[in-house]
Order: structure tokens, then C-alpha cells, then sequence
């Protein structure tokens, strides 16, 4: 089941909770002891820096699929953690990620820290409205992919999930998964929260690991049979044809999809239904072009109705992970929490000089 680890960060107490986290996180991705090692520095350092700079916020601890789906299989999972905050933000970026920078008075090895250690590091700040910090750290022996040029490397996805009143599991899951040079996206929302909910997600993720070769609607009907016997849930699919240049989009349920065109969003509909309960006898696919302007958010109805998509023009080459925590700290404050289970998951073009 999809275990998320949501540690508040207040107070000092809860670094070492943060730390603990990533340990067993990094149990769970069966990272080695050296990784294990470098995914709990990283969780305290991420911790201390929300303390100081931010005077508090929450670490996301999650165990994730890999960014691109490259080497001709899916890779080994990674411990992602997420530092998420309302605080007073960052000014100058650059810096901030430069070892000995600090407003605080401290050694200010802490971003720089973690960039070194992690796989992937992103950040996002904007003065008024906070933060977002992000890692994985995984093991990059065993993930490492040979051979040329590969065609799904030109699309990222990446996703946060935070538990409905810090609880151990969530509801709601995104995976995605590759057949040749296709891509296919999900993110299921399991019905209500909680062990029943998740257990409906994590039935649906298990499913798509064998459904990377059918199209949307037919991984749909494929993950409705698998579904039976569960609660049920809502679930959308997107997929990337990586050599036609084709993005298509089928979804039951309250998935909300948001597709960014030129600069503009608009909004990709699901079918009315449950997953595994009651799936509408026929689902529309719908299919559009994709190309290096596109951006596609999946989020469950932990989001209020009414939020706004990202406006930030760097976030168009962002870590799409960092994407989605941006769009739920946006969506949510401390005086307004997320009100269910919550999970965004993004989709986006690879950004050409990307490493």
C-alpha cells in the first residue's frame, strides 16, 4: 500500500522523526546501507533548514518511481523527500545552493548538502510564498541505464501524496510505466481514506505494472477487473506516445486533469463512475498533440475545486515532482490544511539541456 511518511516540522524534536522516516523509507526502496545513510542526511538536513529559514513546515517521505523511464525497463524505485513551507522564501536561488551561503548565522552546508547526495535535486522559491526543496536518493548503481539514445527520455513525471491527517497510508497513488517508446501515467483515489482506500490505490498500481501496453481505456477496463473485490476508486490515465508525438487521456471518476497548451490550461474530462464498482460500459479517450510546450497535472479531490495551476514560468523545466508540491502548497496554507487524501502527479516534456 502506498505508505507515506508526513512529519510536521515545528520544533526540533521532529528532526530526528524526519530522519527516522527516510531510514525506513530507504528500507522499503531497499536502498544499501551507504544510500540509507545519505537519504537520512539529506531528511535532517532538509528538516533543519525548514526550522531556521522557515520557521517550520512539513517533510514529505515517499517511496516513488524514477523520473524518466529509461535503459528499456522500468528502473528501481527511490526515496523521494519533500520539504514543503509557507515561509518567507528565497531570494537569490543560486546561492542558496552554494556551500558556506547562509541567513542564518550557520555553516550554510545544508542545500548544498543535499544536491551532492541526492540523484535529483529541485527547488523552487518565491519571496512571500515559500518553498518547496526536493530529493531522491536511490541507488544509482543498480538504476543506471546503458545504450543509445532513448526516446522516452524526452518526457518526465513525477508526483507528492500527502495523507489525509498525517496518517501512516494514503488513499491515493501515482505510478507510471513505460511499453517501447510509450509512457503511461496514472493516479488513482481510492474511495474515502484510509488501510481500505489504499488498498484499492495500491491494487490499481499493481494492475497498470502489466497494462504499459494497452491504451487508456483499455488499461482502465483492465484495472476495473482488478479492482473488483475492493472499495473501488477514481482513476485517470494519461499516455505519452513518445515517436507519434501523441498524448492520450482517459479517466473514470473524480480525477481532475489539467493540460497547459501554449500557456494555456484546460481542463481533460473524466467519465462519471467507480473503478472496480461501477465503470460506465463505454470510456471516451481523448487524444491531442504533445509537444515540448505541454504540461499535464493529475490530481485527486484533496485539491479544493476551485485552485489555480501554476503561473510560474520556470516551473516549465522543473523536477515535475517539484511541480506538484507547488501546486498543493499553493492550493493549501497552515490555516487551511488539505481536507482528504491529496496527490499530484505530473507530466512533462524533458527539458533539452536537461542531464
Amino acid at each position: 500500500m502506498p505508505r507515506v511518511w508526513d512529519v510536521p516540522v515545528h520544533d526540533s524534536t521532529r528532526v530526528r522523526d524526519a530522519r527516522v522516516a527516510a531510514e525506513h523509507a530507504a528500507a522499503l526502496a531497499s536502498l544499501d546501507e551507504r544510500r540509507t545513510a545519505a537519504a537520512a542526511l539529506v531528511a535532517t538536513e532538509l528538516a533543519t533548514n525548514l526550522l531556521k529559514h522557515a520557521g517550520g513546515g512539513r517533510l514529505l517521505v515517499d517511496v516513488v518511481d524514477p523520473p524518466a523511464l529509461t535503459g528499456g525497463r522500468n528502473a528501481a524505485r527511490l526515496v523521494q523527500l519533500a520539504a514543503v513551507d509557507h515561509g518567507p522564501g528565497i531570494p537569490d536561488l543560486a546561492a542558496a545552493r552554494r556551500d558556506g551561503f547562509s541567513t542564518s548565522r550557520s555553516l550554510g552546508a545544508g542545500l548544498g548538502t543535499c544536491a551532492r547526495l541526492a540523484d535529483d535535486f529541485g527547488l523552487h522559491s518565491v519571496p512571500g510564498r515559500g518553498t518547496v526543496a526536493l530529493a531522491r536518493v536511490g541507488d544509482a548503481a543498480r538504476g543506471a541505464a546503458g545504450g543509445g539514445p532513448d526516446p522516452v527520455a524526452a518526457v518526465r513525471a513525477g508526483g507528492v501524496n500527502v495523507p489525509f491527517g498525517e496518517a501512516e497510508y494514503s488513499g491515493d497513488a501515482w505510478a507510471w510505466v513505460r511499453a517501447e517508446d510509450r509512457v503511461t501515467l496514472m493516479l488513482a483515489d481510492g474511495l474515502g481514506h484510509g488501510p481500505e482506500a489504499a488498498r484499492a490505490s495500491a491494487a490499481a498500481v499493481e494492475a497498470l505494472r502489466g497494462a504499459a501496453h494497452l491504451t487508456p481505456a483499455e488499461a482502465l477496463r483492465r484495472l476495473d477487473a482488478a479492482l473488483g473485490g475492493t472499495r473501488g476508486a477514481a482513476v485517470a490515465v494519461a499516455q505519452v506516445d513518445t515517436r507519434a508525438g501523441r498524448l492520450r487521456f482517459a479517466g473514470i471518476g473524480n480525477i481532475g486533469a489539467r493540460l497547459r497548451e501554449g500557456g494555456v490550461w484546460r481542463p481533460l474530462l473524466s467519465r462519471p463512475g467507480i473503478v472496480g464498482v461501477h465503470r460506465p460500459t463505454t470510456v471516451r479517450e481523448e487524444e491531442t498533440a504533445w509537444t515540448d510546450d505541454r504540461l499535464l497535472i493529475l490530481h485527486s479531490d484533496g485539491l479544493p475545486s476551485r485552485w489555480t495551476p501554476p503561473s510560474d514560468d520556470c516551473l516549465a523545466a522543473a523536477d515535475p515532482a517539484v511541480t506538484a508540491a507547488v501546486t498543493i502548497r499553493d492550493a493549501s496554507s497552515s490555516a487551511r490544511p488539505v481536507r482528504d487524501d491529496t496527490a499530484v502527479a505530473v507530466l512533462t516534456p524533458t527539458p533539452p539541456d536537461h542531464p
